[in-house]
């Protein structure tokens, strides 16, 4: 007979509260405000996609919001960035289930921008310059490596990219990362950010199976040229410095807004890999789930109107911590006992009970605000 347990509310706040403390240690000793506070309304706050102030003001036990502000805002220094890079990526890496394999997995590498509208001149020296978005040409730039393995799908390292910072020392960062945990890729896929001939060269002197998606710029010269033809096909193409690199074009009819069908063309870099067209676009799709996180990250990450990029890293961190954890306590805790590979019951602890389960635990604790003071019954107006 197989026993039956329960995954309850205060096991996945402990869970993630757990690993907020020993890899991410963000420290109070006041005597109404704790550590244990801080770290309950941050992922209260999280799990909710609110501010501190609001998740603060619905607790009804819990410090004012100006002082756990003020705590943070000590705690997470600019200065101290590439620190709290390092422990946000040992906190990842915590989240490996014990039976995932580490090699002939697939990797996903891109870069992730969310808009910074800080005016300072300190502050602005580690915000990236970009195209308009968002009313800001300014962005808090992140560069992540996401593993596939069945039904498991991590972020395993998250990369802060400052001004300057070539995207060949984030992909080589990004590896290290990787190598160091013990994984090694199959196949790899980065994003357009990535198209570049020294990523190129260096991919091929590894001997790095990869795919790149290439942008098509201009309107008749490079990879615009190739764009030719009724059918998706493979050809070699030489870059502007020399450098000569496999290119897959996939054609494919899409209606425009009058209803015509027109073709549209996307091209990729294929280092190392035989594969036809069809497969590799394919294959590239995959790599999607890597925006399927992001967009899910953003479901758990607490909103801010710092202008503190370190601060907003940190929560873009803890974002992709407890997208780690849901991933982790799924596999351990959904799976479906049968022979054959393991496999989850993705029906059973969806993301969204994860995140109901957690913010009802840390509820439990604080209390949280029933009522307003008025100047009136209530009863005479309503009932």
């Amino acid at each position: 007979m197989i026993p039956h347990y329960e995954l309850k509310a205060e096991d996945v706040r402990h869970c993630a509260i757990e690993k907020l403390k020993e890899y991410i240690p963000v420290e109070a000793h006041g005597y109404c405000c704790t550590t244990e506070m801080i770290l309950d309304v941050l992922l209260k706050a999280s799990a909710e996609c609110s501010s501190i102030e609001a998740t603060c003001a619905d607790l009804d036990d819990v410090a004012d919001s100006n002082t756990i502000r003020e705590y943070l805002n000590q705690a997470i220094e600019v200065k101290t960035l590439r620190q709290r890079e390092k422990q946000i990526n040992t906190a990842l890496a915590s989240c490996i289930p014990e039976a995932m394999e580490r090699t002939g997995i697939e990797a996903a590498i891109d870069f992730h921008d969310e808009p910074f509208y800080g005016k300072g001149e300190q502050t602005r020296q580690v915000a990236v310059r970009g195209q308009a978005k968002k009313g800001t040409t300014y962005f808090v730039r992140i560069a992540t490596a996401y593993v596939i393995w069945r039904q498991v799908r991590l972020t395993l390292a998250v990369r802060f990219v400052l001004p300057g910072e070539i995207a060949l020392e984030t992909l080589k960062f990004l590896l290290e990362c990787l190598k160091q945990l013990g994984f090694s890729s199959k196949v790899l896929y980065l994003d357009k950010g990535f198209a570049s001939t020294s990523i190129i060269r260096f991919l091929e002197e590894r001997q790095q199976p990869a795919i790149l998606a290439c942008p098509i710029r201009g309107k008749t010269k490079g990879i615009r040229a190739l764009c030719h033809g009724p059918a998706s096909y493979r050809t070699i193409h030489t870059f502007t410095d020399g450098t000569q690199a496999a290119v897959a074009l996939k054609a494919s009819l899409v209606p425009d807004k009058t209803g015509k069908r027109r073709r549209k063309w996307l091209a990729f870099i294929v280092i190392c890999l035989d594969w036809q067209v069809e497969k590799i676009y394919q294959e590239y799709r995959r790599r999607f789930g890597i925006e399927c996180s992001y967009r899910m990250a953003r479901r758990v990450r607490a909103t801010t109107t710092s202008r503190n990029p370190a601060l907003r890293f940190f929560l873009l961190g803890i974002g992709l911590l407890l997208l780690n954890v849901w991933v982790f306590l799924r596999w351990e805790f959904a799976r479906v006992l049968a022979r054959g590979p393991y496999r989850v019951d993705e029906t059973l602890f969806r993301f969204h009970r994860f995140t109901r389960l957690l913010i009802r635990s840390i509820e439990k604790i604080y209390g949280t605000i029933a009522m307003i003071p008025t100047h009136q019954l209530p009863q005479s107006v309503i009932y």
